[in-house]
């Protein structure tokens, strides 16, 4: 089935992929946004002929009106633009490739637009992941995910809607560049030997994330909200040959796993045709060649940011918005040198020692407790 995106995020890893999937499988792109991308948006919006092209920084909206003066592509500037892409009404699926909580509100406006989200945004669930489910249940919206490991547990699952005959959903982690040294060895990383991911090339946010193991809770927590599995049914493994993406262990001792290649050109694609299965840009897996398969235990103790990050999986609230924006700020301020790397989970730590956690929240509350992480990190830093 062919379909026509929306995609939100189109000059990040995620997006330049999507675009990769949407050329060579005949899909349709209604709208593109960047956050200051200006040449590579142009270049994308020339070559894929979008409706509409957003840019969250208005300078730079402004520079792509003029760049692209000559096309009828239309224009649009902040998040006026980037709601306008969520929502519109030519698009079917919308992508959500932003980074961090600033791709919450438009999916929401995708889920109200009734549109299937091809889900990348993980923090999305993190934040707000009861409040999106629901929406998304009363609106109609499908939500597929993207994420390589929350695509492998989809896939296993299909045919197995029931979900009490699921025993545990088990979580792989490559473990990142660090995985092994230990405490006193982190101190001494750099920000050039955390951005060398073993096995993916990503963003620079997720690859520390990957580093810290932050981004293996975080998609502990995604997992929860997903598949409405409480955080004792599910366990992360480290894998570090990054050819099992995931799997899901059933009652009767039967375990299904999904394995490929480390190409996030699957899981886009998947989530744009499921239920159907058509030939991709995604490189195929010669068991042949793979590596003898291992299997490990995480350290939540030497790696704290995915110790803290079990602990708010298991708090729930807005612990886990206080816990994602932390470590969004904190994460900026490794990657501007200013603060180490095992600053990001002493920082973390703090906000959510700091910051009063509420029960039950509503959208405003997941965007104060958000706000409120932020500021308690910008002090503990002053």
């Amino acid at each position: 089935m062919k379909r026509t995106l929306s995609i939100l995020g189109s000059s990040g890893s995620i997006g330049r992929q999507t675009l990769k999937v949407a050329e060579a499988c005949g899909h349709e792109v209604a709208a593109i946004t960047v956050n200051k991308s200006v040449e590579l948006a142009e270049a994308q919006a020339r070559q894929f002929h979008p409706r509409l092209v957003a840019a969250v920084d208005e300078s730079a909206a402004a520079d792509l009106r003029l760049r692209l003066a000559d096309t009828d592509i239309k224009v649009l500037p902040g998040q006026e633009g980037l709601l306008e892409a969520a929502s519109l009404p030519e698009a079917d699926t919308v992508v959500t490739a932003i980074v961090g909580v600033a791709g919450l509100r438009p999916t929401l406006a995708a889920i109200d637009g009734g549109k299937r989200i091809a889900l990348a945004n993980k923090e999305t669930l993190v934040c707000a992941g009861e409040l999106v489910i629901t929406r998304a249940r009363e609106k109609g919206a499908e939500i597929v995910p993207v994420d390589s490991e929350h695509s492998a547990i989809f896939q296993c699952l299909q045919g197995r809607r029931d979900r009490g005959a699921v025993r545990r959903l088990i979580i792989t982690a490559s473990g990142g560049p660090f995985f092994g040294k230990t405490y006193k060895e982190l101190s001494l990383v750099t920000k050039e030997q955390a951005l060398k991911h073993p096995n993916w090339t990503m963003g620079a946010k997720i690859t520390i994330d990957s580093a810290t193991l932050m981004n293996k809770g975080l998609e502990l927590i995604e997992a929860m909200r997903l598949y409405a599995m409480p955080p004792e049914r599910i366990q992360i493994v480290v894998h570090r040959e990054s050819i099992i993406h995931s799997l899901v262990e059933f009652e009767d001792g039967a375990i299904l796993a999904q394995l490929g290649s480390a190409d996030m050109c699957l899981p886009i694609q998947y989530a744009l045709t499921w239920p159907e299965r058509t030939a991709g840009p995604a490189k195929p897996l010669d068991l042949l060649e793979c590596p003898p398969l291992t299997f490990q235990k995480p350290d939540p103790e030497t790696f704290r940011c995915l110790g803290l990050a079990l602990e708010c999986a298991r708090r729930g609230g807005t612990s886990t918005a206080i816990l994602n924006g932390a470590n969004e700020a904190a994460v900026a301020l490794f990657l501007e040198d200013k603060i180490g790397f095992l600053d990001i989970a002493r920082l973390v730590e703090r906000a959510l020692e700091r910051v009063p956690v509420a029960g039950a929240p509503g959208l405003e509350d997941i965007f104060e407790a958000d706000r409120a992480a932020r500021e308690a990190v910008e002090q503990a830093v002053r």
